[in-house]
Order: structure tokens, then sequence, then C-alpha cells
């Protein structure tokens, strides 16, 4: 079971300490404090870069329109976005759209944020600017589940590397562990085709 802020997700505890499906309502309540950044940013395409942003506050968070704008526009400057405000998606480059994306998604205040291959459909040359903004939330605190096949930064930022294959968890550890002295042998096989 995923944790967050000590309740598995989807589900109650009760006294005797075993856990039952949790009611739809408060599924909806719990998902509200994850942020979600995937591969393919899921931007509006009909609305601005602050129009993205401010969208999820005002539906589903109640936030004024003021409020929204004035958090919209912090955090656009957060992620290196201050004058793409106006921008339609289609005038931004994917590097632009993913931190577009990662704003948006911090716009709903989360207490984790999962990320799903965030690079895996840019260009080689707006990698960097992703994966900084991602570095400098996890020097924040944030509390991030990231999909990555960006062993460099999974190694410098991580503080712990999980390992699947086929859909298994295969080995976990400290990133020093998993880099240095992986113990299984698909973990290492991959290691020396990507490192």
């Amino acid at each position: 079971r995923i944790r967050v802020n000590g309740r598995a997700m989807g589900y109650r505890e009760r006294s005797d300490g075993s856990l039952v499906r949790d009611s739809e309502r408060n599924i909806a309540r719990q998902r509200r404090d994850i942020g979600m950044v995937f591969q393919r940013f899921n931007l509006f395409p009909h609305m601005t870069a602050l129009e993205n942003i401010i969208e999820a506050p005002i539906q589903v968070l109640g936030v004024s329109r003021a409020e929204a704008l004035e958090q919209a526009r912090g955090l656009l400057a957060r992620v290196g976005l201050a004058d793409k405000a106006g921008h339609y998606p289609s005038m931004l480059s994917g590097g632009q759209q993913q931190r577009v994306a990662i704003a948006r998604a911090l716009a709903m205040k989360p207490q984790a944020m999962l990320f799903d291959e965030p690079t895996s459909a840019l260009d080689p040359e707006t990698v960097g600017e992703v994966l900084q903004v991602m570095k400098e939330l996890a020097e924040e605190g944030m509390t991030m589940v990231v999909v990555t096949h960006e062993m460099g930064f999974a190694r410098e930022v991580a503080d712990r590397v999980v390992v699947l294959d086929q859909g298994e968890l295969i080995e976990q550890g400290p990133p020093e562990q998993i880099f240095s002295h992986p113990s299984h042998p698909r973990t290492r096989a991959f290691l020396s085709r990507v490192l």
C-alpha cells in the first residue's frame, strides 16, 4: 500500500489495524494531495499556460480567480517561464510545456508528486530544463516518485531507487548501493548498458 501523511491511499484503517476501501469522496480528497506529471504534458491546447495552471485551483479547490492568477504567475516564475504566461501549448517547446505541467500540478499544493517519464518525450536539449526544476523541488523537500530512465538524475537526486523489470520489483536501496553495488543480475545488465 502507498501511504501519504500516514494514510493508505484509497483505504481507511479500522481500529483493529485492518484496511477497508474508503469512500469515493475521501479517495477524491486524497487524490488532491498528489500531483501528477505525465510524459505527454496533457496541457489543454485551447488554454494559455496561465489558464492551464489556474483551472484546477478554481474549479476543484474553490480558489478565487485573483488568488489563482497570483499563484500561477509565481509558479511560472519558479519554473523559469514568467514570460510565457500568455502562450498556448503549441507555441512552447516540449521542455517548456513540461515545466508548465509541473507548475499546474504544484498549483494544487500537493503533498507528493508523481512523475511518469517526464523527460522521455522531450528533445535532448530541453531535458535539462525539466530535470533542474525537479531537482529544485527535491531540494525543497517535495516527496516525489519518479519513473525515469535518467540514471544520472536518479543517482544525484533520489534518496531511494527502486528497480522494476517487467512490472516486478527486483531491487531497491539507496542510490550508492544500486549504482555502485547492484545485487540483481538484471540491474547490473541494465546499468552496464546505460551508464
